[in-house]
């Protein structure tokens, strides 16, 4: 497998052509436009499958009809010939000129490769980059498709090249996301060469040199191995770095909703759950670590107790991605109850010794007026002074977290959980999950937390699993 990212740099000294799969416009319906100075070819069977999806009741025929208008904006003035030809794409500057889109009419070709049935639209686009590699001997011709499966038929077909579409990759690997902590061998203090410190309160704020830590941002946690310093820093410089004393005891000793954090890490998580200056809490980290119930006893904590919040709102994908619930009875919240359960779960664990839990657990949800939403009806709201926790978000795109993050408006805090190790969705990988997404996007922005959760599973059972399956 050609394991090069479709992220074409400049090179005049090989042209390449890339076709595109259909799954490519509707994971970036401007995808076309992304390929620098190089060609862009779309299969008529392309825009047949787009055709086809952009009037079901679903999500992703939003992004059909987006590619389709995009296609049309950039072909409406060009005739069938010149369309065939190629048509000039939109230039960004005289530095980076753009290649030409064009569309070929597969259905019109032979049988290239006679083990491939043209039953299939994969074999029709397959077919038609191996007609274009035929006639263009001097070009590197490359598919683009995002379908494991196809990549691995195209190689064996005879395309020399084939590759995933990457260019919304903000890293190479997950393994370089951004934990938000960082964690110092030793004793932190004796890696200080100067410290200026000032209190305000029971507030204190440290000054050091930037050479300790030279990569950092806004609200990334500090520990070290002693078990007895933390803190978060708060702003830094090219020379300078402060960061607020939290300590180790003290961030151990958060409370919320009866629960305490069982390591530091709960620790740094329920700090940033629980500060009202953070409006975007990002948690990270294995099955049973604690992402779901820190999210919802913090959220009580805050709607109940410290009247901080009108309501809680609940939503998570389904796994169809966010498509259709209407096949299940009852009203909005009743349809969602399947896929919520890990929310009603944490809400029994959290009132699990009361007398009656049932009558605790009508009364919480009606006293912190939780309310379960469909990620399906985000879209044009507005949330006001409200705590959405929004679950599972690994198997949500990047356009479907900024849709939800757009809708909060003054006065909400919104915490964002999710197992990078457990995708659902076909065209999503750890690399391009919208969870990877937003928490390389918000490490600089000073309204929001990320904590990966560490070393606290549900059960013996669940910690093997992790490890060993």
């Amino acid at each position: 497998m050609n394991n090069e990212k479709a992220t074409p740099s400049i090179s005049f000294e090989q042209p390449i052509i890339y076709i595109l799969d259909t799954n490519i416009l509707l994971h970036e319906p401007f995808a076309f436009l992304s390929f620098k100075e190089h060609d862009v070819v779309v299969p008529m069977t392309v825009l047949e499958e787009l055709d086809s999806i952009k009037d079901r009741r679903k999500d992703v025929s939003r992004d059909a009809r987006v590619a389709i208008r995009a296609l049309e904006d950039t072909l409406s003035n060009a005739s069938p010939e010149e369309v065939l030809a190629g048509v000039k794409l939109p230039e960004n500057d005289e530095q980076h000129p753009s290649g030409c889109l064009s569309i070929i009419n597969d259905y019109s070709l032979e049988q290239t490769a006679n083990t491939l049935s043209f039953n299939e639209n994969d074999n029709r686009i397959i077919n038609a980059a191996l007609h274009i590699q035929k006639k263009n001997p001097n070009k590197k011709i490359v598919l683009v498709t995002k379908d494991i499966n196809m990549r691995l038929k195209a190689k064996g077909a005879g395309l020399a090249h084939v590759e995933d579409y990457r260019t919304d990759q903000l890293i190479d690997d997950v393994k370089f996301l951004t934990k938000g902590y960082h964690q110092f061998e030793g004793d932190f203090w004796q890696q200080v060469t100067a410290c200026e410190s000032e209190t305000e309160g029971r507030q204190t704020t440290h000054i050091i040199d930037k050479a300790t830590l030279p990569l950092t941002y806004i609200n990334e946690y500090l520990i070290d191995e002693t078990e007895h310093f933390a803190a978060k820093v708060t702003g830094f410089d090219d020379e300078k770095i402060s960061m607020l004393d939290l300590s180790y005891e003290r961030l151990m000793g958060k409370n919320a909703w009866g629960i305490h954090p069982k390591n530091i890490y709960q620790g740094m998580a329920m700090d940033a759950l629980l500060d009202p200056n953070i409006e975007l809490v990002i948690l990270t980290g294995p099955a049973g670590c604690g992402k779901t119930l820190l999210a919802l006893a913090t959220a009580l904590e805050q709607v109940i107790e410290r009247g901080l919040y009108d309501k809680i709102i609940v939503t998570r994908s389904t796994p169809e991605i966010a498509e259709s619930i209407g096949f299940l009875p009852g009203t909005e919240e009743e349809k969602m109850a399947p896929w919520l359960a890990a929310i009603t779960d944490s809400l029994e664990v959290l009132h699990s010794q009361d007398e009656n839990m049932n009558g605790s657990l009508n009364y919480i949800m009606d006293k912190a007026n939780i309310q379960f939403k469909s990620v399906n009806f985000m879209r044009g709201r507005s949330i006001q002074n409200a705590l959405v926790l929004l679950d599972e978000c690994q198997n949500l795109t990047a356009s479907q977290l900024k849709t939800i993050i757009t809708r909060c408006g003054e006065g909400t805090k919104l915490i964002c959980s999710g197992n990078l190790a457990q995708i659902d969705s076909n065209y999503l990988t750890a690399v391009t999950s919208g969870l990877t997404y937003i928490v390389e996007r918000f490490k600089d922005f000073p309204g929001s937390a990320t904590v990966n959760l560490n070393g606290v599973v549900r059960s013996r059972l669940a910690s093997f699993a992790e490890e060993n399956l």
